[in-house]
């Protein structure tokens, strides 16, 4: 992948990310709708009303459990810890948080967090992508 289409990509979701935010006066002066939303947070989802899910045994798939491996790989050797990937999950918005499956919101939050620390650039993370990908496609 290259850095002209990591851009592109990145522009396409970056829209589902609120870009500003709203300062309020004071707690008094919102209305009910604004206050459900600043106590609507995606770690809170225990509390959403929804209806009961049936249990079904689901396998992992192979790039689930690649996922997991990898990220308890980056736990192992210190990149971050359980709390941070869940917090960075969080952090998705809940567009994102809510728009990808479970591991799908791991290896998203990894790749970010890489970036992040400077241990990875986006070409090196793009051109591990494409070589995944070759990998795959060839098998």
């Amino acid at each position: 992948m290259s850095r002209m289409q990591y851009d592109t990509l990145l522009d396409k979701v970056r829209h589902l990310n609120p870009e500003n935010r709203e300062v309020l006066d004071s707690p008094y002066t919102i209305s009910n709708e604004e206050y459900h939303t600043l106590t609507s947070v995606v770690h809170d989802v225990g509390g959403e009303t929804d209806w009961p899910q049936p249990y079904l045994p689901k396998g992992e798939t192979e790039w689930e459990m690649n996922t997991y491996l990898t990220c308890e790989c980056l736990g192992w050797r210190g990149a971050w810890n359980s709390e941070m990937r869940r917090r960075a999950e969080n952090d998705l918005g809940k567009t994102q948080y809510y728009g990808m499956p479970y591991y799908g919101r791991w290896i998203t939050v990894a790749a970010k967090t890489l970036v992040n620390k400077g241990l990875l650039t986006t070409d090196e993370l793009g051109k591990k992508i494409d070589e995944v990908r070759e990998r795959l496609e060839s098998k």
